[in-house]
């Protein structure tokens, strides 16, 4: 799985929401999100616009304005970030993995490329920005993570 700089910038800056929601200091400028996690202003203000559109985040106007969570850190997950800035966590081409036909010797990766969007799922689905800020993941994390092997790239 290839990560891309908007799904990153994303879940960066939703990160820093999430803080800000905790520590109870009122909305966040967009400048002030890009300085902390070094997004650029243009990016930035396009990944809030989305979130903004999908209800992740809200938005005020004004020298007390700013950006912050619509909802709380807890019920918000990486997911769901992903999919507001980029569509599917995994398709083939364009399309769900389901709709994908194959034949002859290639006939069984349908049920891989549902596999991986399974372990996706499983992984992403269940990571909250509370999680994520407060450093307590899920124990499918710390499992996968556990794993030597997990840390080497090949």
């Amino acid at each position: 799985m290839q990560v891309s700089a908007r799904t990153d910038y994303a879940l960066k800056a939703t990160a820093e929401l999430a803080r800000a929601s905790v520590e109870g200091s009122g909305p966040m400028k967009g400048e002030v999100i890009s300085e902390r996690q070094a997004i650029p202003k243009k990016f930035m203000e396009n990944i809030l616009l989305d979130l903004k559109r999908s209800g992740i985040v809200r938005a005020q106007r004004g020298a007390s304005g700013g950006y912050w969570l619509a909802r709380p850190a807890d019920e918000i997950n990486l997911a769901e970030i992903i999919r507001t800035v980029e569509g599917p966590l995994a398709n083939v081409r364009g399309e769900w993995p389901e709709l994908v036909e194959y034949t002859g010797a290639a006939e069984h990766l349908r049920e891989v490329w549902i596999a991986v969007r399974a372990n996706l799922r499983a992984v992403l689905e269940h990571v909250t920005l509370a999680d994520l800020v407060e450093g307590n993941l899920p124990q499918v994390v710390n499992d996968l993570t556990s794993d030597p092997e997990a840390w080497v790239h090949h």
